[in-house]
């Protein structure tokens, strides 16, 4: 089984001084800034994904790619523009999530053909219109005239899709992709993509569908599927599953979850091989929008908050060096917690005691971990959250391994 993630241009700054919380003055991020598989071993995931939408923007707006960035993509191709080791893969595809309300994919099949061939992936997938809904095998519900649309629209650009980078002799392999609302839709769109010439199907539209639903799917697929057709699931995480998804023809799949829970999950934002710590917020008073805006109305004393966020740090990295007892550390982000939050909001001091008590990150073998200590687990800026998204990656990667050695 092998694991991609998607590229989003997430990087960190090797030399972020955690203490003073600044960059480097001569920082550039493009030449300096690294991505996850350049400052973890081993790497995290088999290969990265790159969506057109994240690169050239979409109808929702730009993408994640600045304009020297995108024409340095097109130029060095995807490899050396992400630095990526050797052994690590690389897959394209539209991101049909950024044009989820449009009547139509807003790409054409030479457009995407050209993005795939010019960056010099080693697969691409089909264009493909995402389906709202599901229905249950069991269910009488029929499916919405948009549904059957959507999958007969994403049918014709894979055929057409096929046919051009046969007949251009492309050097990337095409990935058919599969819309359905319920199991027998699935293996419909499966099927005629197999005629069409497929040996790889991307199974798209399931993020919302339940593991039992999605094994659903898969065994409905299970009568039609040709030995040689290998599955990839697009946005899919589940682990405690995937040794169930295999057994159905499932290779591959990619996510964001895990690298995205360490800052935009309420709680689960440290994983471990066990489950899940919550981070500590020790939000910047000046790079916190929320509390500025309690500052500039006047709710939050500015002085005040200062003081605040430099007694948890100080008493947070004393409590990791063993020289400040834990009371002390929870009473100083009790504090603060009152400022940032207020009496109506709820309080996360019970989470941070478990944190805090248990201490992941000095059991965590990781190099981030062992790097920056405390650091790691406190909820504070893009340098240590996305920190935090990479550990994260550090154990997907441990669970899948364990999962392919057993």
């Amino acid at each position: 089984m092998k694991f991609y993630f998607p590229d989003s241009q997430d990087q960190v700054s090797p030399t972020y001084d955690f203490i003073s919380d600044e960059y480097l003055p001569h920082r550039v991020r493009q030449r300096d800034d690294v991505y996850a598989h350049q400052i973890v071993t081993p790497v995290p995931y088999d290969g990265i994904l790159v969506s057109k939408a994240v690169v050239d923007g979409s109808m929702k707006g730009a993408g994640k790619y600045s304009a020297p960035q995108r024409e340095r993509l097109y130029r060095l191709g995807v490899r050396k523009f992400l630095r990526l080791p050797q052994d690590c893969a690389t897959i394209g595809d539209c991101g049909a999530f950024n044009y989820i309300e449009e009547e139509r994919p807003p790409y054409k099949v030479p457009e995407v053909i050209d993005f795939y061939g010019q960056c010099g992936f080693d697969a691409g997938i089909s264009i493909d219109h995402i389906i709202f809904g599901y229905i249950p095998e069991e269910s009488d519900e029929q499916p919405e005239p948009a549904w059957k649309q959507r999958q007969e629209i994403s049918l014709e650009l894979a055929e057409e899709f096929i046919r051009s980078v046969k007949s251009a002799g492309t050097p990337f392999e095409p990935v058919g992709a599969a819309q359905g609302w319920g199991p027998a839709s699935y293996a419909h769109s499966v099927q005629k993509l197999q005629k069409m010439g497929y040996r790889r199907i991307a199974l798209g539209g399931m993020v919302p569908l339940k593991s039992h639903e999605i094994l659903s799917c898969l065994r409905a697929i299970d009568p039609i599927r040709e030995n040689y057709t290998q599955f990839h699931l697009l946005g899919i995480n589940r682990v405690d599953s995937m040794e169930q998804f295999a057994r159905h023809g499932v290779t591959s799949f990619d996510s964001t979850s895990v690298f995205r829970q360490a800052f935009m999950d309420d709680r689960h934002n440290y994983h471990t091989d066990t489950g899940t710590y919550t981070a500590i917020r020790v939000p910047q008073v000046d790079g916190n929008p929320a509390l500025k805006r309690l500052i500039l109305s006047g709710s939050v004393s500015q002085a005040e908050a200062i003081t605040a966020e430099r007694e948890c740090l100080r008493t947070l990295r004393g409590y990791d060096r063993e020289e400040v007892p834990l009371e002390e550390v929870l009473t100083a982000l009790e504090k603060y917690e009152a400022l940032v939050l207020g009496p109506k909001k709820k309080s996360y001091i019970p989470h941070y005691r478990t944190t805090l008590a248990d201490k992941p990150w000095k059991k965590c073998p990781c190099a981030l971990c062992e790097k920056h200590g405390i650091e790691i687990a406190v909820f504070r800026g893009t340098e240590r959250n996305k920190r935090r998204g990479f550990h994260n990656l550090t154990v997907l990667e441990t669970k899948m391994r364990s999962l392919s050695l057993g």
